[in-house]
Order: structure tokens, then sequence, then C-alpha cells
């Protein structure tokens, strides 16, 4: 079981020290004199002169890296960059050496491909305690095809293989998943890995009552399963972002112009009745923000939800359901966060994501474990300062949106079997 502190870990690494003890992982092996090959995800943005600007992937993976090296070991560091089509250089992982080094604390080797003989060569030259960056595994396209050749030839640069890379989990690719047959007893969780599973499984299956899930985005389609498997779990649902107004005009609501999908009005009210059936308090917005443009620069003005004129649309939630939601979050224990309530990148219409980002941090200060997660979410925490007050931020999108849907992640299986 997890420590008693596990609901309060915050590192700024996005690492709980706490002991995981379901998983396998760096912790529990010696890596002395073995060269150890790490699936990583350093899919960092870079700007128009490839300089990274934002390190926290890296981060992310330095406890991992740093124990290997501590215990005498080597690090062969696999990962992928964006998606290159015809090996561009803008996509080379060549652009993250120096940022790495620095992060690390220890200068990262690179060699110019990730298979082949240079490759092989350049591993065997790596001493122990050293570190040598493979070139982009998408330069090849048997990474993404989950190519077991491909797999094999990387699974012959180390004596150890360990995925610390929970943004590709959910990918059935050569370097996430289909290598680790070739260790059959030499694998494990990174550090970075684990924690993540362990987080995101304390909201799912060892969460404290109240259990609060904010579930907010566009598009009622792309969190339905989310819903539908985290129903069962939890006691109150607030639903904010473009998707609430799906919700609103199916119980008759007038939206005006507001983002709708129309196909998918059955469906909300289906997963109303299911709230209802589980004993879910459901929470949707009561007023909004609404604008007569997508625009920053638009008229706006503060309407009942379900009477917004027509023209108009809402970009944000109102007061009244700020307070609302926040009230709700303040007597909650476990909360999951994933999508804003409105388009915060838009000053205007930023309030709403705000004030949920404060209310979560008030919870958490008082106690309460929080879990952020979901690209918007995650870059809303970021832009709004809320990283160190919550309980914890998932670096993987896709990833953990998976796992909340109940899905069973290659990458997790694999270093299971």
């Amino acid at each position: 079981m997890p420590c008693k502190s596990f609901q309060h870990c915050r590192l700024k690494n996005y690492i709980c020290n706490c002991k995981i003890s379901s998983m396998k992982t760096v912790k529990d092996v010696n890596f002395k004199g073995k060269r150890v090959l790490i699936r990583v995800d350093f899919n960092v943005p870079l700007n128009d002169d490839h300089e990274v600007t934002d390190t926290t992937r890296i981060e992310a993976a330095k406890p991992t890296i740093i124990n290997v090296l501590e215990d005498g070991g080597s690090c062969i560091l696999m990962s992928h960059l964006g998606r290159p089509k015809n090996k561009e250089a803008v996509f080379s992982l060549r652009h993250v050496v120096d940022t790495a080094t620095e992060v690390l604390g220890v200068s990262v080797k690179f060699v110019e491909d990730c298979v082949g003989e240079t490759v092989e060569q350049a591993v065997e030259n790596l001493k122990y305690g050293e570190i040598l960056l493979l070139e982009n595994l998408r330069y090849h396209d048997e990474e993404k095809q989950g190519d077991r050749a491909f797999a094999e030839k990387l699974a012959k640069l180390g004596d150890y293989y360990v995925n610390d890379a929970f943004g590709t989990a959910h990918r059935a690719h050569a370097s996430t998943a289909v290598i680790a047959d070739f260790f059959p007893e030499n694998k494990c969780f990174g550090l970075l890995l684990a924690s993540e599973v362990e987080h995101v499984n304390k909201v799912l299956t060892q969460g404290e009552p109240p259990i609060t899930a904010i579930i907010g985005g566009a598009k009622v389609s792309s969190k339905i399963t989310v819903i539908e498997n985290i129903l069962d779990k939890i006691d109150h649902l607030i639903i904010g972002g473009g998707m609430a107004f799906t919700f609103v005009k199916a119980q008759g609501g007038k939206v005006g112009a507001s983002l709708v999908e129309d196909d998918k009005q059955k469906l909300a009210l289906e997963i109303l009745a299911k709230a209802k059936e589980k004993g879910v308090s459901v929470h949707l917005p009561s007023d909004a923000i609404i604008a007569d443009s997508f625009s920053e620069m638009a008229t706006t003005d503060v309407s009942d939800v379900d009477t917004i004129p027509e023209g108009w649309m809402g970009l944000d939630t109102g007061p009244k359901t700020n307070e609302h939601f926040a009230s709700i979050i303040a007597q909650s224990k476990t909360i999951l966060w994933n999508g804003p309530a409105g388009v915060f990148e838009m000053e205007p219409f930023s309030k709403g994501t705000i004030s949920l980002g404060n209310a979560i941090a008030k919870a958490t200060k008082n106690g309460a474990f929080s879990l952020v997660g979901g690209g918007d979410s995650v870059a809303a925490v970021k832009k709004f300062n809320f990283t160190d007050k919550v309980s914890y931020v998932s670096t993987g999108g896709g990833a953990m949106l998976e796992m909340l849907e109940g899905k069973t992640l290659p990458g997790i299986k694999a270093l299971r079997e």
C-alpha cells in the first residue's frame, strides 16, 4: 500500500517518493555494470530556433535516469519527437541534447540513428555512468508499426529495458510494447511511469470520498467513455467547457450559437439518467459568459445558461456557476480534473478555469488529493501557476484518458507479462 503521505506528494519532478508496491521499478533493481535501455518521452516543444521551450518531460525522466547512473549503470535513451514523415531535420533529437545535459546535470552523448552498426558501436564505447541519446525512433516507420524485427534491433542495445514514457504507454509501438518481449526477466517500470499509474489508480480504486470528477473540453463525444467508466467510482460530476451546452440543449435549454453536438443530445440525457441511477450528483453550469463572436475582442455579457440569445455563444462559466462548482470542490476529498471550464486561452473567458484551479488548490491545501490530466487542463494549470498547488499533474494526455476509460495500456501490459 502507498504510504500515508501519498496523497500529499507534489514534488516538482512529478514523482511520488512513496513505495510503489504493485510494480517492479528501477528501485528494485541494481544496475551496476548494466547497459540500460530506457524509453523516455522527450517529445518536447521547440521554438523556431529549435530550442526546447518546456523541460517538464525531461525533468520528469530525471529520477529514473539518475537512479541507473548512481547504481553504476549506463543509460541508452530512446524517444520520438513530433511526427516526421521524411526524417526532417526539425524533428531531430539532436536539438534536445544541450537542454537534456543541463537538466540532467550529466553530459548527454548523441548518435545519429537508433539502430544499426554506428549505434551499436556508440553503445559499445559508452562507459558506465554515461548517457547516450538515440536519434528519433519515428525516423523509422517500423517504430509506429510495432515491427518485431525493429524492436529486436533496439533490444540488442541494452542488458535491461525500462519504460518511463507514460505519454506513449497507450501505443503498441516497437519501443513501448513489442521490445519488452526480448527482456522476459530484465524489464521494469521507470519511476515516472509507475507514479503515473499509481496516481490514476488512486482516483479510480482508492479514492477517499466524496470523489469529484471535473470533465470539461469541447465535445461530449471525446469524453463519453471516460464518463461512463468513472460513474461507478465518483460522487459528484462537474461538467464544464463547450460540452456542457449539449447537455443544456438536450434538456430543452436555448443555447444560442454555443458549441453543441446535436447528434449527442440523446447520449447526454442517457448519461444524466445513468448518473441518477448510480447516485452521482451532476453539476452543470447555471450561467455563462457569452460573446457575440469567437474572439478576444468580442462584446461579452452574462446570461443564464438556458436562455442565451440567438447569435451569442457561451465561452466560459459565469459567476454563479463558479461559486457553485467551488462549493462542491471544497467538500471533496478526491478530485480529478480533466478539461477546462471555458476558452481559457482568451483572457475574457479564463475566469471559470482559474476559479476551478483556485478551488482545487484550496481543497488540496486542506488535505484533498487532486489529479490533473489531459492536455488542456495541464496547459491551464501551467498557464495559471497551479502546478505546485495540486497533488499531481499527469504528463500523458491520451494515455491518462485511456486509463480513465478503463483500457489496458500496451506499454504497461508489456512490463507485467
